[in-house]
């Protein structure tokens, strides 16, 4: 059963939602159903609270907000770490320290790529085009 809603809403948000439409190639009323229901999705209970609504609240960010979200979160010093634990775990067993570093660090990255494809996802629904993710620069 649908229930309409008659809605008005301002000249600038009407013509995003055209401008998404039509980049889309679907209705203005679909997208509005997409967006509300991806606004209001029920919290996934395999994730914890806080990433899920993290995750929840970015489909109320701007896209500069969203396009900055989709760049890695751990620093290239971070990262140099994380890829040194990972080989040294190959070779031999970890310290306490090392495996706690390394569990961090993998947790952080876990979080990172699910923010990332949510704020992509976002961006794709609002009729962006995401740059294939080898190239580096990405538009704004």
């Amino acid at each position: 059963m649908n229930t309409t809603v008659m809605v008005q809403l301002p000249s600038p948000l009407y013509q995003q939602l055209a401008l998404v439409a039509k980049r889309t190639n679907q209705a203005i009323a679909d997208i509005l159903i997409a967006t509300a229901t991806a606004s209001l999705a029920v919290d996934n209970d395999e994730l914890p609270p806080d990433l899920a609504a993290e995750l929840k609240t970015m489909h109320f960010l701007s896209d500069q907000a969203l396009w900055t979200a989709t760049q890695p979160t751990l620093s290239p010093e971070q990262q140099t770490q994380f890829s040194y634990l990972s080989a040294l775990q190959k070779e031999q067993s970890l310290t306490t320290a090392q495996a706690n570093q390394l569990n961090q660090f993998l947790a952080e990255y876990d979080y990172s790529v699910l923010r990332r494809a949510q704020a992509f996802a976002i961006l794709t629904a609002r009729g962006h085009k995401i740059p294939d993710l080898n190239e580096r620069p990405r538009p704004i």
